[in-house]
């Protein structure tokens, strides 16, 4: 039986569960390698220049639907949600990763303050009551994130309305209650209808409004179009969750109640079958996001996290499981094709191993799909280390990224999810930071988004005792330093976030002061500028 393993948090208790849901100047590398291996290792001997910087999409989802990741539980005071929330950044940093991808709008609610929908019942544990003391949480997260040169990717959930644990009632601007003939009952859940114009332009009106008032770096929206399929007479099941999957129990599948959406649809004239018409629902509504971010901010860029198995004509020999196409209505291959999106995160929550849904053979099925050339950076269920069943050992993990490292056009992931890493399952964030991540990474350049070369920095280099430091200032487009300093022939590597002015090139052990040191400046859609040299040891 193949479920969504995203879904599958909101059933499993206990703090080995938190399934899915919904060192500066260590050594340098060269880029993404074409075969085999980890190339973001030691240092590589470097010549007078330095080599390029290595680049990587490294990103955690930080769910809060349920409580998963942050905040802890409802309620806290806002100096408790702060704290946690700066801890999950400095670990982000202290592992170099690069991006988190925070969830805003759980379910038609919000974790910042809406002038369309009620805050979150998971930030205070009554839906539409603000954080006490009162705070805005996304400005909080985008301004924490920055300061540690980290992109925050704001994560909204497209059509749930209401999630089946939830506690408390509809505050009185929830769509529910304020649009109730575009919202359907299924099973526990509330569903906004893809096919009822008012919660399409909801949900472009909700993220909108974000990437106007917030300094994000991109739009993120998870695989909740059209709701998983329950089995017909169970109303306690969860989307993805049962036998309906695979249809199995004898009562078949409880259809999503959109019977009129749809005749509306015939009255007009509408002339694809149903199944084609939810599909198409589903695409306007891809495309009218895609097209309207970017008329907003150029620089934002837009991803979708699908489920990860493709559409049941196209598949590879042998692989099988789950048809969101035909479930979900969701044509992610169309998607990609039409270059409706920056980047894909498809969610491979499976192992190398596991021939049904094998991951490299899915993870290469999708790189087949990308004619448009856009991101392609997969979902790792990291959240399965120490998890109460079909548990991962933290080698599947290192494995699956070594090998998406194979693959050039694959040039990051996403884990999920930031739990796992908090709580060091079974060691994997000391793994990771030991080899996997011993390298810091820029995110890879985003060139159909723009293409024009930063203005290079202003830097000035002085020495003083053990150290040499670096006085920075860049223009007001980039967002990132790259700092190369080379030790007898072997380049190191660092990062700065742009708000950065003072920054320290240490000596090394064996070699005392860098032999030179490199700056350059990267802007937010990842374009570098030349190249300065800072400081030459006389």
């Amino acid at each position: 039986m193949q479920v969504n393993q995203k879904r599958r948090a909101l059933t499993l208790a206990g703090v080995a569960g938190a399934l899915a849901s919904s060192g500066l100047f260590t050594a340098c590398t060269s880029t993404k390698p074409v075969t085999g291996g980890d190339t973001f290792g030691p240092g590589i001997a470097g010549g007078e220049l330095p080599p390029p910087a290595p680049r990587e999409f490294r990103a955690a989802w930080v769910s809060t639907v349920a409580n998963i990741d942050w905040p802890s539980k409802p309620n806290l005071k806002s100096d408790r949600q702060q704290a946690e929330a700066i801890a999950i950044l400095d670990r982000a940093k202290a592992l170099n990763l690069n991006a988190i991808v925070l969830q805003v709008r759980p379910a038609a609610d919000a974790i910042y303050p809406s002038p369309i929908e009620p805050w979150s019942e998971y930030l205070t544990g009554l839906q539409g009551a603000a954080p006490a003391p009162y705070y805005d949480p996304l400005d909080f997260w985008v301004t924490q994130a920055h300061l540690r040169g980290l992109e925050l990717h704001a994560w909204f959930n497209p059509y749930r309305a209401r999630q089946n644990g939830a506690r408390s009632p509809a505050a009185p601007n929830h769509i529910s209650r304020t649009k109730p003939a575009a919202v359907k009952t299924y099973g526990k859940y509330l569903w906004m209808d893809p096919g009822e114009e008012a919660a399409v332009q909801q949900t472009l009106d909700v993220v909108l409004d974000v990437v106007r008032r917030y300094d994000i770096d991109g739009v993120h929206i998870d695989d909740y179009f059209y709701p998983y399929p329950i089995e017909a007479g169970n109303t306690a099941a969860t989307g993805a969750e049962g036998a309906a999957l695979e249809g199995k129990g004898g009562r078949g599948e409880l259809d999503f109640p959109d019977d009129a959406s749809w005749q509306r649809y015939l009255a007009g004239g509408g002339r694809l079958d149903r199944a084609g018409w939810r599909r198409q629902n589903v695409n306007k509504l891809i495309r009218a996001l895609y097209e309207g971010i970017h008329r907003e901010k150029s620089w934002v860029r837009f991803g979708i996290s699908p489920f990860g198995v493709g559409r049941p004509d196209r598949r590879p020999h042998g692989i099988n499981g789950f048809s969101q196409y035909d479930k979900l209505y969701a044509d992610a291959e169309t998607w990609l094709q039409n270059g409706w999106l920056d980047y894909f995160s498809p969610q491979l929550y499976w192992p190398i191993r596991q021939p049904a849904q094998a991951y490299g053979t899915l993870l290469d099925y999708w790189l087949a799909q990308n004619s448009q050339g856009r991101h392609l950076w997969p979902g790792l269920y990291t959240s399965r280390i120490g998890a109460p069943s079909k548990e991962y050992a933290p080698q599947e993990i290192i494995e699956q990224i070594a090998l998406t490292r194979t693959r050039p056009r694959a040039d990051g992931h996403v884990h999920f999810s930031m739990a796992a890493l908090m709580q060091n399952r079974k060691g994997i964030a000391d793994q990771l930071r030991a080899a996997t991540y011993a390298v810091p990474a820029l995110i890879p350049a985003t060139p159909w988004l723009g293409r024009e070369t930063p203005g290079t920095p202003s830097v000035a280099a002085v020495r003083k005792g053990d150290t040499v430091l670096l006085k920075l200032a860049a223009g007001k487009a980039n967002a990132t330093y790259a700092i190369w300093s080379r030790y007898a022939g072997q380049w190191r590597f660092a990062t700065a976030p742009a708000s950065r002015v003072d920054w320290s090139v240490p000596s090394d052990a064996k070699h005392g002061l860098p032999d030179a040191v490199f700056v350059s400046a990267v802007d937010r859609l990842g374009n570098e500028s030349a190249r300065i040299q800072a400081w030459k040891r006389a």
